[in-house]
């Protein structure tokens, strides 16, 4: 339904797909590839999250903004995704940590996003034809020229983006932490910190481009990658950076794309996905004890398991697809998950794997 109080929008997919509807945020155009998320609670996480920098997200959730926008639930300081599409957005804000409503927000933003689509319909184009080159325009809008923006939007491929979101300097999380771990930042969430926090972490959290060499003058007793934007195979100085730390044989905890980095570092590949994985209720099993995890998502490319080396095990599988969901080095401390273990938002089942981490590490320093 058209609104007489909204500017009109639409969303142009590079198939030629044109979808109207009323624009909130600010009026503009935005290119990006087009996802899809099926999380039903989180949508302040996830349009915060840096993992979502040039992807435009597509909620399936027909409801959202009815919890309005709080101060506390950020994953980042601002919105790196392109733009949102949404079926309803809720005119009504209830919920007593809300200081502004949503579509305060994304204006405060400058985000421009599109309501009243049917995203049911969407996101079985996605499925159809895989993640969309796609234009929100808002505003003064034309659907032919909206569909040329999207047909000639690069995509993901080749696209190092970790440096346009990443901390420009260092800073530290919670300096009376018993253990130092040093977080690289390509785009970090702030609930893995506070995940950190709270199982004691002292944390050094350092930009992308930040040197082996520098990383090991500040004697961490472990290392984590973050999660974070763009296409892994794109990071090459990271890569190296990375085969550079696994020389020290210091313990390593990968997530998201840095579970993807840390395996390439290995020597392993990676792939783009159809449509990748976006949402807060997708099962993983663990291979070693079959046991099966609820997980948070947030990927469109992915480690290929038959390119992972000897000396790295396979520990867990998406069942939705069974691809390559976690790996650990078959000596070493060193870990790799594909998934968000901190669950921001989304299920609390796999925060084990942060605690089976740092609890390897206390056990080595306890024995030398």
């Amino acid at each position: 339904m058209f609104r007489d109080d909204c500017l009109l929008a639409l969303l142009a997919l590079e198939t030629g797909h044109v979808l109207h509807g009323n624009a909130i945020g600010v009026a503009g155009i935005r290119v990006g590839e087009l996802v899809f998320n099926t999380a039903l609670t989180g949508y302040q996480e996830i349009i915060s999250d840096p993992s979502y920098k040039e992807q435009i997200i597509t909620f399936t959730n027909p409801h959202i903004g009815n919890t309005g926008i709080n101060p506390e639930d950020f994953e980042s300081k601002k919105i790196h995704a392109a733009g949102i599409v949404l079926k309803n957005m809720s005119p009504i804000v209830s919920n007593w940590r809300a200081t502004i409503s949503l579509n305060e927000y994304l204006q405060q933003q400058q985000v421009i996003a599109i309501s009243d689509i049917d995203t049911r319909g969407l996101t079985k184009l996605t499925r159809q034809f895989g993640a969309l080159r796609a234009c929100i325009m808002a505003g003064d809008t034309d659907q032919d020229l909206a569909i040329k923006y999207a047909q000639k939007y690069s995509g993901l491929h080749g696209k190092n983006l970790s440096n346009d979101v990443c901390c420009t300097q260092s800073y530290i999380v919670n300096s009376n932490g018993q253990l130092h771990v040093v977080l690289v930042d390509f785009g970090v969430k702030s609930s893995i910190l506070q995940v950190m926090v709270k199982l004691g972490c002292k944390v050094t959290v350092v930009p992308a481009t930040t040197s082996a060499a520098e990383i090991m003058h500040l004697q961490p007793q472990a290392i984590v990658l973050s999660n974070g934007p763009g296409d892994p195979q794109a990071c090459t100085a990271t890569i190296a950076t990375i085969k550079q730390l696994l020389m020290q044989q210091i313990p390593i905890f990968g997530i998201c794309l840095g579970h993807q980095l840390l395996a390439l570092a290995y020597g392993a590949k990676t792939y783009k996905m159809n449509f990748g994985h976006h949402g807060a209720n997708h099962p993983v099993q663990n291979v070693l004890n079959k046991k099966v995890y609820i997980t948070s998502q947030n990927h469109s490319f992915a480690v290929d398991e038959t390119t992972l080396t000897s000396d790295l095990k396979v520990t867990h599988r998406s069942l939705f697809d069974h691809s390559l969901q976690g790996f650990r080095h078959k000596t070493f401390a060193i870990y790799g998950f594909q998934g968000h273990p901190e669950a921001g938002p989304g299920p609390h089942d796999i925060t084990e794997l942060f605690a089976e981490f740092l609890g390897e590490i206390k056990c080595q320093n306890v024995l030398t």
